[in-house]
């Protein structure tokens, strides 16, 4: 047996029981080591029933008797007799009712609890309990893990699975650090880890295990990412960039305003990393509207001074046609050739275009993962800027730095806390944009129930009657709630007054029809959504950056890169079913003026996280600061994916309690392979081994095998 055998040649396993662990993703008897318990208990050793007094706690071992449930007493109670060869003893259960399914008269159980007199009578009240195969099975049973379970498998079941490998352990599992290491930052050995992770004998064992075993977990993710990091920087070069004062006076003649002190700060990184012939591959965070887009262009434009190309990806055919509008301001009446490549180009138009840029004639190629495909090929690709990074997959990305070896520059409004960003991207160096420019307007955020909508309605009418402009966004697209649209049939009906109750989710299509016919009939109301056709899309926006239409209805299409100024409202509607990102993000969207904006977010919350989010969301502005409280609200789990960066998920470490940890192992992995790039030292093999199989070559580190 190896950590690479299958479970189902385990002792009580078998085929059944190997595809039931597949549904817990457990294989491999490496699988089952790192299938930690959820929780853990410890109880007392056991002892003869003789042995046993009232008023203390005593684990014992017993044969089960007799077996009565009276169900008329209040509360009901399951009472049982046990018995041992030295005396008998009686257990209760308050509301035991269905344990009459589990126990039987002749089974061997094993129970632990408080032991109280009662009518001079000793009796157990509510043990935990486990029913044992015979007398002589270990009193195991009650201490240790409890396992994540099913229907067909028990945790005890997994515990007597896990337990008959856990003898071997020695044989199984190699040590990654010498004794000197270990000492030095206080881990246990990572055999012991394993054995006490699963049968601890008490809290201070069980505190090592999961020491050591987290910081394994982030060591390893840390190595990975040192290690696609080093290999970027030393496997491929990158064209160095020139840039003087010529050139960066003929580009800052390009903007008509002075760049913050923030923006020269991230100018002079993306600089000074695009003039190596190392790959620049770095992260630009800045909160909405901070001016990244600015920044990326800048990048750009160097890149073309230096006679490359550049190719900008942004997740959604609005946001590149944004990037590239924007740009054109910026570039009006400049030499540079630049062209928007969309899914929506066919024929002969898209054959003469993907011609041009073979040949080296188009600059600037902004688009979508349309960019991706095998027939674009670039003469000479210098950079890459890739929008709202966290939209795409980790291959995705490679996909096209595999095209040619340019330097990367991938940009996030979406502000990432410092952990995320430890794990997430590590192999990046990071640059911060952390004030927007002056002249923006100030954001004012409102939490608005059902009693105060029609007080919002004519506060939005008024700011349309100003000439101003308004979002209004819905969580989905499309409704099955007959009622409202049969609402907007109806003549002279008061739209702030909902006498029907609406159990479905709003949705753009229908409220659309609502807002356009009962509530803003003297303004021009439009529908946009993400599966209208690309020209109807890019038309609609155009429309509105112009000012022909007064309110956006819309899908959360426009939560990212959309910039329209004179956009000073923004109505969430079913605000409590986003996530605090996307309602920064949406929010974003205002304020992109010198105008006072307003967001109002339109719930009626039904529990105490969505309430905390909308609270959050009307105290604070800063991108950075919901971030963070959105981390704790919610946890690593489900803000990061790990996998989506080509990274083994976390069995057991936790990014914000481990952060110690977290930092600790980043420290010595990056400084192992600045000694041992290839980690071809001897000392390492056993962690070169781990590595790969835990990463296989999902970040490309196979060089290492």
């Amino acid at each position: 047996m190896d950590l690479k055998t299958p479970v189902q040649f385990l002792k009580g396993v078998g085929p059944a029981r190997a595809k039931i662990f597949e549904q817990l993703a457990v294989y491999t008897v490496s699988d089952l080591l790192e299938y930690f318990p959820r929780d853990w208990q410890f109880a007392p050793d056991a002892v003869k029933i003789a042995q046993i007094e009232a008023g203390k706690i005593f684990t014992v071992i017993g044969m089960l008797e007799s077996m009565d449930f009276h169900s008329y007493r209040k509360p009901a109670m399951l009472e049982v007799s046990i018995a041992d060869d030295t005396a008998e003893l009686r257990i209760v259960w308050f509301h035991g009712g269905f344990l009459q399914k589990q126990l039987k008269p002749g089974q061997i159980i094993t129970a632990s609890g408080k032991v109280d007199l009662y009518k001079h009578q000793l009796q157990m009240t509510n043990p935990k309990f486990s029913i044992l195969e015979s007398q002589l099975e270990k009193n195991n049973q009650l201490s240790g893990g409890i396992y994540p379970a099913c229907k067909q498998l028990s945790s005890g079941q997994i515990k007597r699975i896990i337990a008959s490998i856990l003898d071997e352990v020695d044989g199984l599992v190699d040590e990654f650090y010498d004794k000197k290491f270990l000492r030095k930052n206080d881990l246990v050995g990572r055999k012991e880890a394993f054995k006490w992770i699963h049968t601890p004998k008490d809290e201070e064992e069980l505190a090592r295990a999961k020491r050591r075993l987290k910081y394994d977990e982030l060591f390893l993710m840390q190595l990975g990412l040192a290690l696609r990091r080093y290999k970027s920087q030393h496997f491929s070069a990158a064209i160095a960039m020139r840039c003087d004062e010529k050139i960066d006076s003929r580009i800052r003649k390009r903007f008509p305003f002075l760049l913050t002190e923030c923006q020269d700060n991230v100018i002079g990184e993306i600089v000074s990393d695009m003039q190596k012939s190392q790959p620049m591959n770095r992260l630009l965070q800045g909160d909405v509207g901070s001016g990244k887009t600015v920044v990326a262009l800048y990048a750009a434009l160097l890149a073309v001074a230096a006679k490359t190309q550049v190719a900008i990806m942004a997740p959604t055919e609005i946001l590149a046609a944004q990037h590239f509008t924007s740009m054109e301001r910026y570039l009006k009446n400049s030499s540079v050739k630049r062209v928007l490549l969309t899914g929506g180009l066919a024929g002969k138009k898209r054959k003469e275009l993907l011609q041009k840029i073979k040949s080296g004639e188009i600059n600037i190629v902004v688009g979508t993962v349309a960019l991706l495909q095998k027939d674009i090929k670039f003469a000479k690709l210098g950079l890459v800027v890739i929008d709202e990074q966290h939209k795409f997959g980790v291959h995705q990305r490679a996909e096209l730095r595999k095209k040619t070896t340019p330097h990367c520059l991938v940009m996030t409004a979406t502000p990432i806390p410092r952990t995320l960003a430890m794990t997430a991207f590590g192999d990046l160096d990071i640059s911060i944009i952390k004030h927007s420019p002056p002249g923006r307007g100030k954001i004012i955020t409102r939490w608005v129930d059902k009693e105060h909508l029609q007080k919002a309605y004519d506060f939005v009418r008024q700011r349309l009657k100003a000439r101003k402009q308004a979002y209004f966004v819905y969580p989905r697209i499309y409704s099955s709630c007959v009622e409202r649209d049969a609402l907007c049939e109806k003549e002279n009906t008061q739209y702030a007054i909902r006498n029907t109750r609406y159990d479905e989710i709003k949705a753009a299509t229908s409220e659309w029809k609502y807002l356009s016919k009962k509530v803003f009939p003297e303004f021009n109301v439009v529908l946009l959504h993400g599966k209208m056709p690309s020209q109807e899309k890019q038309q609609i926006m155009a429309d509105f950056h112009k000012g022909k239409i007064d309110v956006l209805v819309s899908t959360v299409v426009i939560e990212v890169g959309v910039d329209v100024p004179n956009a000073t409202i923004m109505v969430i509607e079913e605000a409590d079913r986003f996530g605090l990102a996307q309602l920064h993000q949406l929010r974003g969207r205002i304020g992109r003026g010198e105008d006072k904006s307003y967001c109002f977010l339109f719930a009626e919350p039904n529990n105490e996280t969505a309430e905390n989010r909308l609270d959050v969301m009307t105290r604070s502005n800063d991108g950075f600061e919901i971030a963070d409280y959105d981390l704790r609200l919610r946890g690593p789990g489900e803000l990061f994916s790990a996998r989506q960066h080509g990274l083994p998920d976390l069995k057991i470490a936790n990014i914000i309690d481990d952060y110690a940890l977290l930092l600790m192992s980043r420290k010595n992995a990056f400084k192992m392979v600045d000694c041992d790039p290839m980690l071809k030292d001897d000392a390492h093999k056993n962690i070169r081994r781990e590595l790969i199989a835990k990463f296989g070559d999902s970040l490309g580190l196979a060089g290492i095998a």
